[in-house]
């Protein structure tokens, strides 16, 4: 079973899924869904839209050099059936599978790591400045300093009235 993979996402195509476009040049270009085939016709660049491989690795977001996939290439030269080289093939892929999520693990940790302390400062900084928001009322009336300056003067007169028309 072959597994390709499409030319504007770089995900994988299953056998019978995705579309197929061969140029006049007889270059091939394979998508995986209409998605791609549309972008592709629009001559959009795959580097400059967001949700594609090519963005997220050039943006950082995505590893790019990792010795692990080197085991994704494709290769076109037919080996000789071996039970013992299979069976080791095998093992190797999940190791090699486990090795390659760790990896991915740690350099999205390692990305996220700065955005966690850029968010408790904003929210330090939120909570002084909205403090008498997070207060508890009983506290407000203890101490006086918390609430704001504004102070409103009632006279007995419209105190009476307001009673009156109640």
């Amino acid at each position: 079973m072959r597994l390709e993979k499409c030319w504007f996402c770089s995900s994988t195509i299953y056998p019978g899924h995705g579309i197929q476009f061969v140029r006049n040049d007889a270059k091939i270009f394979r998508f995986c869904r209409s998605k791609c085939h549309k972008n592709f016709k629009m001559k959009r660049n795959p580097r400059k839209v967001k949700w594609t491989k090519a963005y997220r690795r050039l943006h950082g977001k995505d590893m790019t050099q990792d010795s692990t996939f080197e085991f994704e290439r494709k290769r076109n030269r037919p080996e000789r059936y071996d039970r013992n080289l299979t069976e080791n093939t095998l093992k190797a892929i999940k190791k090699i599978d486990k090795i390659r999520v760790d990896r991915e693990d740690r350099h999205i940790a390692k990305r996220m790591k700065g955005k966690k302390a850029k968010e408790q400062r904003e929210a330090a900084k939120e909570l002084e400045q909205s403090i008498h928001m997070v207060k508890a009322p009983a506290a407000l009336d203890k101490e006086p300093s918390l609430t704001l300056p504004i102070k409103v003067k009632v006279s007995q007169k419209q105190s009476e009235e307001n009673r009156m028309e109640e």
